[in-house]
C-alpha cells in the first residue's frame, strides 16, 4: 500500500502499483499547467462516500510508496486514467486494462462519477 497526500491534510491508501500510475498521469497534467478534480471511493470505516479534491498546479501533493519495489508502468492504464482526468468529471480510479492493449478503447471506459469497483 502506498499514500496520497494533497495539501498535507488529505490522506488516502492505494495500492503501489496504482499509486504509481496515478503518479504519472497527475504528474503529466501538472507539467502542462492543467487542473482537474481526482475523486475516488472512500472506505466504508470513515463513512463509504467519496471525495473530490481540485489537483491544480500550485497545490501540494505527495506520494508515499511501502513497497520496495517500482512498479512496471502499464501505458494502456495509463492512457485510460488519462482519458478520466481529461473528462468533465476528472481523474478516477479505473480498473487495469490488459498490457497488451495499445489503444484504449473509450466505448467500455465509465464516465462519470466514480463508482464501486
Amino acid at each position: 500500500m502506498g499514500r496520497f497526500t494533497y495539501d498535507a491534510i488529505v490522506k488516502i491508501d492505494f495500492e503501489d502499483r496504482l499509486l504509481a500510475h496515478l503518479q504519472v498521469v497527475i504528474g503529466a497534467k501538472l507539467r502542462r499547467g492543467e487542473s482537474f478534480h481526482f475523486s475516488w471511493k472512500d472506505d466504508q470505516s470513515i463513512g463509504d462516500g467519496r471525495t473530490t479534491v481540485w489537483v491544480h498546479p500550485r497545490c501540494s501533493i505527495a506520494y508515499k510508496f511501502y513497497g520496495g519495489g517500482r512498479p512496471q508502468i502499464n501505458r494502456a492504464w495509463v492512457d485510460a486514467l488519462m482519458f478520466t482526468a481529461n473528462s468533465p468529471a476528472g481523474l478516477y480510479v479505473v480498473p487495469e486494462p490488459p498490457e497488451d492493449h495499445h489503444a484504449v478503447d473509450t466505448g467500455h471506459l465509465h464516465i462519470g462519477p466514480p463508482q464501486a469497483l
